[in-house]
């Protein structure tokens, strides 16, 4: 057997990558999605406030109803709390026009969306029981409301008790829902996959979802739904890979439709927390946090609640391992550095003694063959290595005196300096000697080149930094510089930031400019900025870590 496994080896190695990959990808995808999640956002509310304008020009009760409807269906998944607004309304006109099989409807979304909001008892008390006489094809609806409450009211359950006596319930909504939706459609083969799931047919659970799947519309909701569930068919399985999987494309369905109530990011964010992708984890529980929120989700916010602690902290922990990491290895690195100078002066010392050693052996050479040949030879290069020992000391006079001549004339200079000081100080002339004194010309000059240095230094370390900081403004007019600059102020400060000086103190410091400016520069910078402003710094630091 063990003589087949370098063989089997081999031949599953490249199926595994090539699902690594493909998982990967589906993240990639899931990050940009997340990084783009205003832009979907905007274009729900785009697509509310169409109807919204529909509404004000129809003054028709039954139109209004129509528009109630579909605005409930927008904000159900979105906004539960502007969900409970328009499914009261709704219920409310469909009680005025006296249309039965309209009031059940209104009052079945009315029940699900408190279920949705916590208000359990509230819903059951408002789902119509006895009402579907005229309507029976609301029936499998009507089980499915219950079966829903009574799932979550499962899952908030403390009890054992509570627990199995609602998820009873459950069960018996759902077996009943099962006898009245229209076979083939969206609900009957959501419910009948739960049922082969929890008889354990996960394979025929599996084909049933993975066969509908590829003719569900981008634009559904149910493609989300239908994803999660095969996410957790692969769970049941131990497949954590395939579970992956059908969890990201569930979360990038949930994002892209603006669904903010969802379950499938928080599962992911959870299993990669597992596997030790923490930054992944926490900013995937991040999202999921703020949509339950944004939407009023009280049941994902309560899952969210007992979650993020645990990942935060791992998160936090990750950082601060990193943090040490960075400090040995910016150790060590100095060590190796100090120790690399070292090695080169000695080396440079050696290479130098060598060279020395290789001329005289060169001319020592050439000083035997001149002895050989004849000793005239000899006394000539004598003579001539005089000369050139005469004019070696020739040139060394001259050079000596010239550095005496320079130092000379420095103190010269020095000394006229002092001598104008002494006379204006004997002269009386006070004003002229405090103006001297107080002249800050040559500080000015000195800071100019400290900051060209600077500013150079810093753009050889981050050349796309202006690029890169531009695109977090929402216009570029702090970022338009003179003639000769390479960074103005605003830049400055944000460089500062960037290298991890965040102390408006000692940006002051820096720039010779006072606290209370540095502050505005700041606070002027936040306020160009695109996005919330408590992310602008967040996303300073970050320039040139996603960029090589």
């Amino acid at each position: 057997m063990h003589r087949f496994l370098p063989f089997l080896f081999v031949l599953f190695f490249p199926i595994l990558m090539l699902a690594q990959d493909n998982s990967e990808s589906l993240l990639i995808q899931l990050d940009q999605t997340i990084e783009n999640h205003q832009v979907y956002s905007d274009q729900k509310e785009n697509k509310i406030n169409s109807f919204k304008k529909l509404l004000k020009s129809n003054s028709n009760d039954l139109q209004k109803l129509e528009i109630y409807g579909k605005l409930f269906d927008e904000y159900r998944l979105y906004k539960s709390d502007s969900a409970l607004v328009f499914a009261r309304k709704s219920l409310q006109i469909a009680i005025k026009l006296k249309d039965k099989k309209k009031s059940s409807l209104a009052a079945l979304n009315l029940a699900s969306i408190m279920g949705t909001l916590g208000m359990y008892k509230e819903a059951i008390d408002i789902l119509p029981k006895d009402t579907f006489a005229d309507s029976p094809e609301l029936k499998g609806s009507y089980y499915s409301v219950n079966r829903i409450i009574y799932g979550y009211m499962n899952d908030y359950a403390t009890s054992s008790y509570e627990k199995n006596k609602y998820a009873l319930l459950t069960k018996k909504y759902r077996d009943s829902a099962l006898q009245y939706f229209p076979k083939q459609s969206w609900e009957y083969n959501i419910t009948q996959s739960e049922i082969l799931i929890d008889t354990g047919h996960y394979d025929q659970s599996l084909q049933l979802l993975q066969t509908i799947f590829p003719t569900i519309p981008l634009t559904d909701p149910n493609r989300a739904v239908f994803a999660y569930i095969i996410s957790h068919v692969y769970h049941q399985k131990k497949d954590r890979e395939s579970e992956k999987k059908w969890l990201t494309i569930s979360a990038i369905s949930d994002l892209q439709l603006a669904k903010k109530e969802n379950i499938s990011l928080r599962n992911l964010a959870f299993l990669l927390y597992e596997e030790g992708e923490i930054d992944r984890a926490y900013k995937y529980i991040q999202r999921s946090l703020e949509d339950a929120l944004f939407c009023n989700a009280r049941l994902r916010t309560y899952e969210i609640s007992k979650m993020m602690p645990i990942i935060s902290e791992a998160y936090q922990h990750q950082n601060q391992t990193n943090q040490r990491q960075l400090i040995l290895f910016l150790i060590s690195v100095s060590v190796l550095t100090v120790i690399l100078l070292v090695v080169m002066i000695l080396l440079f010392k050696q290479m130098k003694k060598l060279k020395i050693a290789q001329k005289d052996l060169n001319l020592a050479n050439e000083q035997l063959s001149e002895l050989n040949v004849a000793l005239q030879a000899f006394n000539l290069k004598l003579n001539e290595t005089n000369n050139t020992l005469t004019e070696a000391n020739l040139l060394k006079e001259i050079f000596i005196g010239r550095y005496m001549d320079q130092c000379s004339d420095y103190i010269g200079k020095l000394e006229g300096y002092h001598s104008k000081l002494n006379v204006m100080a004997t002269a009386g002339k006070m004003n002229n000697l405090v103006n001297a004194i107080k002249s800050k010309q040559f500080i000015e000059d000195e800071l100019k080149e400290f900051y060209t240095n600077f500013d150079k230094t810093f753009l050889q370390l981050f050349p796309n930094f202006i690029r890169q900081f531009e695109d977090l403004l929402i216009d570029t007019e702090l970022t338009q510089l003179k003639d000769g600059e390479m960074l103005n102020t605003e830049l400055r400060i944000v460089a500062l930031i960037r290298l991890g000086i965040k102390d408006s103190n000692k940006i002051a410091v820096f720039l010779r400019y006072s606290i209370s400016t540095i502050y505005n520069y700041r606070s002027l910078l936040k306020n160009k900025a695109k996005g919330p402003r408590e992310e602008f710094e967040a996303k300073v630091i970050s320039i040139g870590t996603n960029t090589p």
